[in-house]
């Protein structure tokens, strides 16, 4: 059975970087790999505002980053604001790796010195923003902030979010409360993605070396 999900993840922007590791080992042609918003749902195992704001950061990020060129992956430094335990900050993690190749300690270790991923990714950074990305090879840094707030749920999904308590929600109100939650997603990545006050991408100085 194939997994099926809402039309729009299919529309929503993919990520294109250059993988050196992936390229090396022949697991992409030219080391080319692109992600899409789906990648991001399986790995989170659902989708939401939170998921889709991670998704959005780090696609602006990178764009700002390496404006008319390919992201390298594996190159970025990544430092998010909170600390892990923090919220849905490791759920943002997760996602931003999944993209940039960051890791901290349980990533890939390299090859002959080369395309090690570990010490890429970094919590509690006190940064005035949601996350902070830093290019490895320049320095140049970004920090991008989301708010998410500014594209509301229906007033529909507010009154269904109201009975989620006991007695709970019908089966009916149950496949409602899916169908307007994935709208309110909907509208982050598709009509507000390009909206400057969504996504906030803001020119940053890099951290000191090793944080």
């Amino acid at each position: 059975m194939s997994m099926r999900y809402p039309a729009f993840f299919d529309k929503v922007r993919p990520i294109v970087l250059y993988d050196p590791l992936a390229e090396f080992l022949g697991a992409a042609q030219d080391g080319i790999i692109e992600y899409r918003y789906l990648d991001a749902v399986k790995l989170a195992g659902h989708s939401c505002p939170t998921v889709a704001g991670a998704y959005l950061m780090t696609m602006k990020a990178l764009q700002a980053l390496y404006p008319g060129a390919i992201p390298e992956r594996g190159a970025v430094r990544v430092r998010l604001r909170d600390e892990m335990e923090r919220g849905v900050t490791g759920v943002i993690a997760n996602v931003v790796g999944l993209i940039t190749g960051a890791t901290q300690q349980n990533g890939f270790k390299g090859i002959g010195g080369r395309f090690d991923r570990r010490n890429l990714l970094y919590f509690g950074a006190g940064i005035d923003a949601d996350i902070q990305f830093e290019r490895v090879d320049s320095g140049a840094a970004v920090t991008v902030a989301c708010n998410a707030g500014l594209v509301p749920g229906s007033a529909r999904l507010r009154t269904l979010a109201g009975k989620l308590g006991t007695p709970g929600l019908s089966a009916a109100e149950r496949q409602d409360f899916g169908v307007e939650w994935q709208a309110r997603v909907e509208r982050i990545l598709i009509d507000e993605a390009d909206n400057p006050a969504l996504v906030v991408v803001t020119d940053a100085a890099a951290a000191p070396s090793g944080r």
